[in-house]
């Protein structure tokens, strides 16, 4: 893998971490962060609630461990969730107690590398959210930057290669104690039901400081492309490459797969990778971004449009007997949670079209129990507002299309460095 810019990474390397890591103080805070996530147990079963009930005998004897490097993380419980895109996702699942050691090492390891991380990463970082990402790529956009490269990295968590990793977290890692517990977490292994799997590469999602080594691993490529020239916009391994012109587009996809494959070892997914222009649309993030500036507005990805509405059905199903009230309850945490990642669009009409599917689905329930001669009638938009539904244009803050142009709509704290020259590298 190529080394780049050594001497300069050099002066934010750390060293004598280890301590840090085992403090009493940073232990507890560990814990309370797991336990504020409200993770599910891992193989030995042990919940959260179990583990606080001996909370400072728990947390001493990891210290113990910790400071006599007799810790060795258990193997990581293997389950499957579904995909928005169809398919099952795998998750690794690593004890409360491995969550802890996990969450105490990223607390001490992450200061670090945000030094070196650029201000185009915005996934699973502080103070940096999707929101963000995705106005920060409207604001390139709007600096005549129409081509991007919608990239996707095929099978990015399974594939990550430890040693390439472990050279990368070494470049600003010098306590050899606090390398071998990353090194530990990635080779832990996976359990399949009663089968134990080794992990030879690849990085469990579902790990506490998986995030972080995958920031690790693509800042790599961030700082790469930023070598040749190029602006980028990333969360996790979901990012854009912006470019002015189709022909310096292509380039820019085949200096993405070079640095991929050779100095990453990853691979582009080819069905899900391409050049696109601002005028055909790109989804990114589960927004649409659209139209040549100063027209470029963002509303809703079509995907993430169908995945609201079989959520609302899958919460209002004919067969269910479920007091409305409690349907409303349940409808309210789906609508104020997409509502709330949606607020930035600047196309809102399709909001007041949502709310009206909403209500219809509950006019449907609501008909399987009563069937008066109206259902508007008798069950009109001020009958659901009484009961308490919440509505998208409330959150949103109404139905009309908000104007965007290009570099008013990226706040200067979200594009920051969106040139791509090594002197605006923070």
């Amino acid at each position: 893998m190529k080394k780049w810019n050594q001497r300069w990474h050099a002066k934010f390397k750390a060293h004598s971490l280890i301590d840090k890591v085992y403090a009493t103080k940073n232990l507890a805070a560990a814990f309370e962060t797991v336990r504020a996530n409200k993770g599910a147990p891992g193989i030995d079963g042990e919940t959260t609630e179990m583990f606080e009930a001996q909370k400072e005998q728990n947390l001493a004897e990891l210290q113990r461990q910790l400071q006599e490097q007799r810790y060795q993380p258990k193997p990581v419980k293997r389950v499957y969730i579904p995909k928005a895109s169809g398919g099952m996702r795998p998750l690794g699942i690593p004890t409360v107690r491995d969550r802890v050691v996990q969450q105490a090492v990223k607390n001490i390891i992450e200061p670090v590398f945000e030094k070196v991380f650029l201000a185009g990463s915005y996934g699973y970082r502080p103070d940096k959210n999707a929101q963000q990402a995705v106005q920060r790529a409207v604001g390139v956009i709007g600096q005549d930057h129409e081509w991007v490269v919608d990239a996707d990295i095929k099978g990015f968590f399974d594939n990550v290669d430890h040693k390439i990793l472990m050279d990368l977290v070494t470049e600003q890692v010098a306590d050899g104690r606090v390398l071998t517990l990353v090194e530990l977490f990635l080779k832990s292994g996976v359990m399949e039901g009663s089968q134990f799997v080794e992990s030879h590469q690849g990085t469990p999602q579902g790990g506490v400081i998986s995030p972080l080594l995958a920031n690790i691993m693509l800042n790599h490529l961030d700082r790469r492309l930023g070598e040749e020239g190029y602006i980028t916009t990333r969360y996790a391994d979901d990012f854009l490459v912006h470019c002015k012109t189709e022909e310096e587009a292509k380039k820019a996809l085949d200096k993405t797969r070079d640095i991929l494959e050779n100095e990453l070892h990853l691979k582009l997914s080819p069905e899900k990778t391409s050049i696109k222009h601002i005028s055909e649309g790109i989804d990114f993030l589960g927004f649409k971004i659209l139209g040549k500036p100063p027209k470029t507005t963002t509303q809703p990805s079509r995907r993430a449009v169908e995945r609201f509405k079989e959520t609302i059905r899958r919460e209002t199903p004919r067969s269910h007997t479920r007091p409305i009230q409690r349907v409303i309850g349940k409808l309210n945490r789906v609508i104020r949670g997409w509502g709330n990642y949606f607020k930035i669009s600047t196309r809102r009409k399709q909001f007041a079209n949502l709310d009206r599917k909403v209500r219809e689905r509950c006019r449907s329930y609501l008909l399987k129990h009563k069937a008066p001669k109206s259902s508007r009638y008798w069950f009109p938009n001020a009958y659901f507002a009484r009961l308490g539904l919440i509505t998208l244009v409330s959150i949103v803050g109404g139905s009309t299309d908000v104007p965007s142009s290009g570099r008013k709509s990226c706040p200067s704290t979200h594009c920051n460095g969106v040139t791509s020259t090594k002197s605006r590298m923070h």
